[in-house]
């Protein structure tokens, strides 16, 4: 295997599937080998878009870590069914948690991007313990005021094919349109995600890295999610929520604090 440069972008790696526990086929990418470390992706999005595409998977396995990037249900090559059994509250966590026990993982990393954070603080809630987690294009009230946004992105995908230039809804669904995004399926997994429990918050014990462009308002305050957890550091970055994670500065600061002793 060729070793990875700090700043080489593969953009094309084999996917691996498997079956989540009620048989809905789900898939994953990895890139590099050494410490496993685990990023979930965000909302419409997919582990290329986000982690592969703009050389953050890349940054991260030149430090010397196995990056396991799954496609979340409903997302990317992962199963999109359309029987609303199919999402119970809290389904992307169970996933989340059960990709772990199928890989068996054991002393690993863990973080996500905006949906992938919200996953991972529920992934940390319910039990999973990373020696690291990342919160990425998180703010402490994006983690609690979830109804409104859900609300957004109903609506979005209800105005899919009406709703002009201008409109509020317009950039995200421009981003649906580009991702492919199986609005059914999206639909039924949106109302799925939950407000954090206190608790869950509690639980964020280990060294956790608050990384957030410092035009992104879209969840809120990410310093204020920093002061909120027991042992986190805020790191802001270029850009905006849809522009951060693809600036190398992202990419560098999360390879960085990953590879920190």
């Amino acid at each position: 295997m060729r070793t990875l440069g700090p700043f080489d972008v593969v953009t094309e790696l084999p996917i691996h599937r498997w079956n989540a526990s009620d048989g809905v086929e789900l898939v994953w990418r990895e890139l590099g080998e050494g410490r496993p470390v685990v990023l979930v992706h965000g909302l419409f999005s997919d582990a290329v878009t986000n982690w592969i595409k703009f050389g953050g998977a890349a940054a991260v396995a030149a430090r010397g870590f196995r990056v396991i990037m799954p496609d979340l249900r409903a997302h990317g090559l992962s199963g999109k069914p359309h029987d609303p059994a199919a999402y119970p509250d809290g389904i992307l966590g169970r996933d989340l948690k059960e990709l772990a026990a199928h890989l068996g993982l054991d002393d690993y990393d863990l973080g996500g991007f905006s949906l992938g954070a919200r996953t991972t603080v529920q992934g940390v809630g319910e039990g999973l313990r990373p020696r690291r987690a990342v919160l990425a294009g998180m703010g402490l009230e994006g983690l609690s005021g979830w109804l409104r946004r859900k609300d957004f992105f109903l609506d979005a995908i209800a105005n899919f094919d009406t709703t002009s230039r201008g409109d509020k809804h317009w950039l995200a669904i421009q981003f649906m349109r580009t991702m492919k995004v199986d609005r059914a399926a999206a639909a039924l997994l949106l109302p799925t995600f939950t407000d954090a429990r206190p608790e869950w918050l509690a639980a964020f014990t280990m060294p956790t890295l608050v990384l957030c462009g410092i035009e992104d308002r879209d969840n809120g305050s990410a310093p204020k999610l920093a002061d909120a957890l027991p042992d986190a550091t805020y790191v802001s970055v270029p850009g905006t929520h849809m522009s951060s994670v693809t600036k190398p500065e992202f990419a560098e600061r999360l390879a960085e604090w990953l590879a920190a002793p």
